[in-house]
């Protein structure tokens, strides 16, 4: 199976099925000298661990990590991070029937399709639970982006139709709440919209969205390496979402050019924009705004309440599934768009600094 390796100098390959003995990821090109514990990451895999409120599955895992390699006494070593999370709940019981049907919404068809085989058990690596080693990943490119002064930040945006208020930004609300949002208020609301939807046997979808402060301009590359590209396909690459925007996104489409470029102008001694359509990229180059990008998340595909599909003899059949689902996916999947983000951004600015001859002058005179 192709595609389970992303970045191209901070470069990561994840493994691993839903329900199988363990899931992990390998990472390549982490810098050598990197204060690094389990702890470090362990806090990342909390945030999208499964079992914490009434809005996640009831699937219980501790989901605690190990690092196998690339760490000596407490920091990296320059050679591949091993990184194993073990499955401790395990139910491939639960989906015995799914081995003989395909189920809506999932990829179940198009395995087949393509492989002429399937690891029905809970999707295998379709599963979101492929998502532990982005995360894990993900932590150690937000620690590297810290020590260069860049912070990325996820939330949910809404629930629904259940809309955080952005005048209100609780950044410690986005920890503290069960759906991730940013917003008080908007989080009890949401709870009750989700437990209606859960009383009906059905799931919900929603919107969450992901600043990045700090990235300096001119990260990013032209024609096939854009910033914007970049992320846009990190996040996309993210199981259930199905759309997503930089900056103001599809809203751009409906204005004048007077309405929607960004002014420059000059601020103490240096280049600010006016305005932040655009979402801090132009060209995809980044332009010293902060950045931002929204994802658009489809409901939770495995509902309670009765569904037609077919077999694999070809028959429509009704089923109604069973297992442990997570009625919304988007709290769980926040902190994955984050980490998503980190892996790009970060990747990014390595490969920047090759971009001028003098940087790779100045680096080699410093060793000599």
């Amino acid at each position: 199976m192709a595609g389970s390796t992303f970045g191209t100098i901070f470069k990561i390959t994840t493994w691993g099925e839903s329900h199988g003995a363990a899931l992990g990821v390998v990472i390549d090109g982490c810098p050598a000298g990197l204060p690094l514990c389990e702890e470090d990451i362990q806090v990342y895999l909390d945030r999208r661990k499964p079992g914490t409120s009434s809005i996640t599955t009831p699937r219980k895992e501790d989901d605690k990590v190990e690092i196998l390699s690339g760490v000596f006494e407490g920091r990296t070593t320059g050679s591949p991070i091993s990184l194993l999370v073990r499955n401790t709940s395990q139910k491939p019981g639960d989906y015995s029937e799914i081995a003989s049907y395909y189920r809506p919404g999932h990829a179940d068809y198009t395995y087949d399709k393509k492989y002429g085989f399937r690891d029905y058990r809970g999707g295998g690596r379709s599963s979101g639970r492929e998502t532990l080693g982005r995360v894990a990943a993900g932590a150690i490119a937000c620690k590297i982006l810290e020590q260069l002064g860049v912070r990325v930040c996820a939330y949910t945006r809404s629930i629904g139709t259940i809309q955080a208020n952005l005048d209100h930004f609780d950044r410690a609300a986005i920890l503290q709440t069960a759906t991730a949002m940013p917003d008080r208020k908007a989080d009890n609301d949401a709870i009750s919209y989700l437990e209606g939807a859960k009383r009906n046997s059905n799931s919900v979808g929603g919107c969450m969205e992901c600043i990045v402060e700090g990235v300096p301009a001119g990260i990013g590359d032209p024609v096939f390496e854009k910033l914007d590209a970049n992320l846009a396909k990190a996040v996309m690459s993210i199981g259930a979402v199905k759309a997503v925007e930089i900056g103001d996104g599809y809203q751009v489409s409906l204005r004048f050019g007077t309405d929607n470029n960004d002014a420059f102008r000059m601020e103490n001694g240096r280049v600010v924009k006016a305005t932040n359509h655009a979402g801090g990229i132009l060209g995809g180059i980044s332009d010293g705004s902060s950045i931002l990008i929204r994802a658009h998340v489809k409901p939770t595909p495995s509902i309670y309440t009765t569904q037609e599909t077919v077999n694999k003899s070809g028959e429509n059949i009704n089923i109604n599934i069973k297992g442990r689902h997570d009625p919304i996916v988007i709290p769980r999947a926040v902190v994955v768009m984050e980490c998503m983000t980190a892996l790009t951004i970060l990747d990014a600015m390595l490969m920047n600094m090759s971009a001028r001859l003098e940087n790779v002058v100045d680096f080699y005179r410093k060793q000599s």
